[in-house]
């Protein structure tokens, strides 16, 4: 297989002329309806400060235009990774997740500024708000309901099963954003939409290289035809041999609704890109979308399966950044016309902030 780039990137969420002009960690999916929806963490100073709004912008027109991005989750911490699940007739799930004053203070930017914003946030506001949280929309996005908080976090939410049931894989929730590597696990919940309540079903193994363990995060799964559940996974840290360092994509397998997974198995070289995002097309081709964060190669990537993710082709570039690797988190969409639509945060030039970016593309065979 190959892909055809149509057009090249361009910006579609953004804030300029404001301080408040960072946006990343981006979602895309279909609404029932039929528009295009695209949600980031938004309107934020830099990659870690207190400003952060999970955000969601919508497209009539396949992408061509969006309207402004709207704030969904905006609690009084940093409110980051927006994931996106249109389930049903008309409902949609927008996840998110936050961390502590204590940590935005350690690692954040703003100096004076943030802090000024931190001293006003309360004990009680702050624990009101701590946690991987979400809101459901019972209209596509125009009205949402109360605030839910989740045992477990990641990028692009959960997924609906054939039977319409929705489970989200996600990484045990850490509240000041650590990687835990010796307790951090990924574990599958089902969630009930009309009460928001969060069921355990399983837990995916850990992952090591030699004797270390390294940290599994950030996973997305999908179901496919035969009933399996597939889901990616990102796993880095600094394994025994070499002290090699893994930035990479595993994938491990469900063949009774989550309750247990199979042993992951690697995907990509170890530092070949995360984390991932996963999506069936209607020709019957998987694809799942990742990031390169080495220097070197700097860019954006999806990986194609023709046989329900038993085998993949990589390393199909759809565009390459070489400024930062503060970039990536890409999620794709199919458009109605059979093409591509995958969105990612970038900084488009040295000196100037993350935004969220798309390309439209198209597999050729």
């Amino acid at each position: 297989m190959k892909i055809e780039l149509l057009g090249a990137p361009r910006v579609i969420m953004q804030n300029p002329g404001s301080l408040h002009n960072y946006f990343a960690w981006p979602s895309v999916t279909r609404l029932p309806d039929g528009r295009i929806a695209a949600a980031a963490s938004g309107y934020r100073l830099a990659h870690i400060c207190p400003f952060g709004k999970a955000v969601m912008a919508v497209s009539a027109d396949e992408g061509e235009t969006y309207a402004p991005p709207m704030p969904v989750i905006d609690t009084v911490l940093d409110d980051r990774d927006a994931g996106l699940c249109p389930f049903g007739e008309s409902g949609l799930i927008l996840t998110s997740f936050n961390n502590t004053t204590a940590f935005q203070r350690k690692s954040g930017q703003g100096g004076a500024y943030r802090d000024a914003y931190l001293d006003r946030v309360t004990p009680e506001a702050e624990q009101a708000a701590l946690g991987a949280t979400f809101r459901i929309s019972p209209d596509c996005g125009i009205t949402w309901g109360p605030l839910h908080h989740s045992p477990i976090t990641s990028p692009h939410g959960p997924t609906v099963l054939a039977d319409g049931t929705i489970l989200w894989v996600g990484r045990t929730f850490s509240q000041n954003n650590a990687f835990r590597i010796d307790v951090d696990c990924v574990m599958a919940y089902t969630l009930d939409p009309t009460t928001g309540e969060m069921t355990y079903r399983g837990r995916i193994d850990d992952i090591f290289d030699g004797d270390t363990k390294l940290l599994s995060c950030e996973p997305h799964a999908l179901q496919m035809p035969d009933g399996r559940i597939i889901c990616h996974i990102r796993v880095q840290g600094y394994g025994t041999t070499n002290d090699r360092w893994f930035f990479t994509t595993y994938q491990s397998e469900s063949a009774d609704g989550g309750y247990t997974w199979s042993t992951p198995i690697p995907l990509l070289p170890r530092d070949d890109g995360a984390p991932p995002h996963l999506l069936r097309l209607t020709n019957g081709i998987t694809v799942s979308s990742y990031a390169i964060r080495r220097k070197d190669a700097y860019s954006i990537r999806v990986m194609l399966s023709r046989d329900d993710c038993r085998s993949w082709e990589t390393d199909f570039v759809l565009a390459c950044h070489d400024v930062t690797p503060d970039l990536g988190y890409p999620a794709t969409v199919e458009l109605n016309d059979g093409s591509l639509l995958t969105v990612y945060y970038a900084h488009p030039a040295k000196g100037e902030p993350a935004v969220i970016m798309q390309q439209k593309w198209r597999i050729v065979e």
